[in-house]
């Protein structure tokens, strides 16, 4: 046997070795490649159990979000209706942890502290602004980024709302979701909805 079989061989081995030695027993299947099409979709914006969604109404509806995982989810008495990935503070603390409820919901939300600066013909001039550090340009002024669905949880600004998630967190402190899950949570839930922030 030459050297290049050898080696191939032991690439084979490795593979192996290492496939099953990070995979407990119960979950070893065989390996098999998906369709970029199965990859888009399991990223996919969580999970709606419309059963027990559609009980929202008449149960109590609770919120829990885990920073630890990304995900919120929402409960429907103790059934779990929504699961959903979320993007939360970018910095250690900068999304609180705690109980919360919601104090206001308010679909076409605009942040009062981050945002661009337009001139006024409407066009972005500086983006990725905040209204409290950097100087306007001369003949521009500021436009708070959207926050669509905003669902406050603190006086100084920390909701949930629609927003960028890209499998991280990346937010300035707020709870970002997926646009179509933030609309389905804000119509679910309501002023005073009970709210928990943890690991």
């Amino acid at each position: 046997m030459n050297q290049r079989h050898e080696f191939t061989i032991l690439a084979i081995l490795l593979m192996g070795c290492s496939l099953h030695a990070l995979t407990p027993p119960d979950e070893q299947q065989p390996v098999k490649m998906k369709a970029a099409s199965e990859l888009i979709s399991q990223q996919a914006p969580g999970k709606i159990y419309p059963a027990v969604l559609e009980r929202a109404s008449r149960e109590r509806v609770r919120i829990v979000v885990s920073l630890s995982k990304q995900r919120a989810y929402v409960y429907v008495g103790n059934q779990m209706a929504i699961d959903s990935p979320i993007s939360s503070g970018r910095r250690n603390g900068w999304t609180p942890k705690g109980e919360f409820t919601i104090l206001e919901k308010d679909p076409n939300h605009y942040s009062s502290l981050y945002g661009e600066f337009i001139n006024g013909l409407g066009q972005t001039v500086r983006s990725g602004v905040s209204s409290k550090i950097d100087s306007a340009p001369s003949g521009t002024h500021f436009h708070g980024a959207p926050m669509k669905y905003f669902m406050r949880l603190t006086q100084a600004g920390v909701g949930m709302h629609a927003g960028i998630c890209p499998g991280y967190p990346a937010s300035h402190g707020c709870i970002r979701l997926p646009k179509e899950m933030a609309e389905i949570i804000y119509a679910h839930v309501a002023v005073q909805t009970p709210v928990t922030v943890g690991d």
